[in-house]
């Protein structure tokens, strides 16, 4: 029997010459992976629709012996273009993604990290790409973890306090107008690093880079 639901491309990997392994994230199904047979052959009715970031729809048959399931369709519902014009917004859309697989089971309903997540990379789209934007994401994430910081006792400035609790609570259309100084980015890139570090033991290559 077929299933059919609606997901964001995480990442793909060549499996023969022509097909293709695509990992998704779903809202009801959370992540799955799934075979894409012949997607590399010019002809293939996926061609065009499985690349990095990509929103679709689709249809798979569950294999009955492994995690590894079978794509039969897909309908595209966006593709995130800004996206491949600036190596920024895709550090830190790949950054976000590597995150959210972090701190997640496979095949486990995830509705509000894969909302999280596509916000994060349609706000990325309208806006750019900002540090004040990887902060907002990771202390979204961790209220969803239910691992915020004690915000009333961390080590932080009045100011850096006042930033993550607005992160928190808006949405990106607001984060979007925040300004930050430089002292509060590097304020707020090494609290959340190391809060990160100490609850979630690591995290994902290239953060700095991407807070600067």
């Amino acid at each position: 029997m077929e299933e059919r639901t609606q997901g964001l491309v995480l990442r793909t990997r060549r499996l023969t010459e022509t097909s293709l392994i695509v990992h998704w994230l779903t809202p009801d199904l959370g992540r799955l992976a799934t075979v894409a047979k012949g997607a590399l052959r010019p002809k293939s009715p996926f061609r065009g629709k499985l690349d990095l970031f990509y929103l679709a729809d689709l249809s798979f048959q569950r294999s009955r012996r492994s995690e590894l399931h079978t794509l039969r369709e897909v309908a595209l519902r966006g593709t995130h273009p800004m996206l491949r014009q600036d190596i920024v917004r895709l550090q830190q859309a790949a950054y976000a993604a590597a995150l959210v697989e972090q701190v997640t089971e496979t095949e486990t309903p995830l509705p509000t990290f894969y909302q999280l997540l596509v916000g994060f990379l349609d706000h990325l789209t309208r806006q750019g790409a900002q540090p004040r934007d990887v902060f907002a994401f990771e202390i979204k994430l961790l209220a969803e973890l239910g691992q915020l910081p004690d915000l009333d006792h961390a080590t932080l400035s009045a100011g850096g306090r006042n930033l993550l609790r607005l992160f928190v609570a808006a949405d990106w259309r607001g984060i979007g107008l925040v300004i930050q100084s430089a002292a509060q980015v590097l304020e707020l890139r090494q609290f959340l690093h190391g809060f990160l570090v100490y609850n979630l033991d690591r995290v994902p290559a290239g953060r700095d880079s991407l807070c600067q």
